[in-house]
């Protein structure tokens, strides 16, 4: 190569090399950048990822308890919609609301306490999240009442694998209570209870005894039990089956979803004493 051709070719040479040289210039202005960051940039992105997220607690009685898990669920895109919430919405030809509901409640049972995760597509102050259920009320129906609303944070888990057990109060109208509570008594008593239920369309035989975790007889056909959620749940009425095959329920309600912290037991959303409904309610809407 002439010494011509080599100082023609050096203007390209260089423009070569600042060019491959842009990438590393480019990341190192990026990262003097984010270390010059104001902290207060960095705390609203914490806050808008810890309050992009919230958790409803509603009571649930009267009337509106023959409306099936489903019906409860357009019920709340319809209020969450005439509250005007920033609601976010999944992508796609038909966009939903991001809403998931905890453990089902079957139609025809109330309850002190159901869970509703919303998603938000922005962030709401504290003073926000507490109007919620005055904000809300409007627009629900009779007999669901917002109770409580907290902010969750990020990566905070789902309702289905958070909730280990609910306690129940269990009414059966008249019966004598000694039999009911002798009947009782054998059932805590024995190693095993064996239960043959529907899974998925199919029969499934297995020991429901391990998912009844505590049960008193509080009256004549009135009943407090503690049932397992996890791994396999036991509902109300296959409890009753598993005791005695010719006991029905008249009237379920849902008194507590139950989380484990640290080891130990508590409410998914804790009530204030002032707010926290008696166990059992005597006065309900027919």
């Amino acid at each position: 190569m002439t010494l011509r051709s080599r100082q023609a070719e050096q203007p390209a040479a260089r423009e070569r090399r600042a060019f491959e040289a842009a990438p590393a210039e480019q990341a190192q202005e990026t990262g003097c950048s984010r270390q010059a960051e104001q902290p207060a940039a960095r705390e609203r992105r914490a806050f808008e990822a810890a309050n992009t997220r919230i958790r409803i607690r509603f009571s649930k009685f009267g009337k509106i308890r023959f409306t099936s898990h489903r019906d409860v669920a357009r019920i709340w895109e319809r209020a969450l919609r005439r509250a005007e919430l920033p609601i976010a919405y999944t992508e796609g030809f038909s966009p939903r609301p991001k809403l998931s509901f905890g453990l089902a409640l079957s139609t025809g049972y109330e309850s002190h306490g159901e869970y509703l995760d919303v998603a938000l597509r922005d962030a709401l102050g504290d003073a926000e999240v507490h109007e919620l259920p005055r904000r809300l009320a409007p627009a629900l129906p009779e007999g669901i009442e917002v109770q409580a609303v907290v902010p969750l944070a990020a990566g905070a888990g789902s309702l289905q694998q958070a909730v280990t057990s609910c306690t129940w109060h269990i009414e059966m109208g008249a019966a004598p209570r000694s039999g009911v509570a002798h009947a009782m008594a054998g059932a805590l008593a024995a190693p095993e209870l064996v239960l043959t239920r529907q899974r998925k369309g199919r029969s499934v035989t297995d020991d429901v005894r391990p998912a009844i975790l505590s049960a008193e007889v509080l009256g004549a056909g009135t009943i407090d039990a503690e049932l397992a959620t996890q791994p396999r749940g036991l509902r109300p009425a296959e409890f009753l089956a598993a005791v005695d095959p010719t006991w029905r329920a008249d009237r379920v309600t849902r008194i507590n979803q139950w989380t484990q912290v640290g080891g130990a037991r508590r409410e998914v959303i804790d009530l204030p004493p002032a707010a926290t409904p008696p166990p059992h309610a005597e006065v309900r809407a027919s």
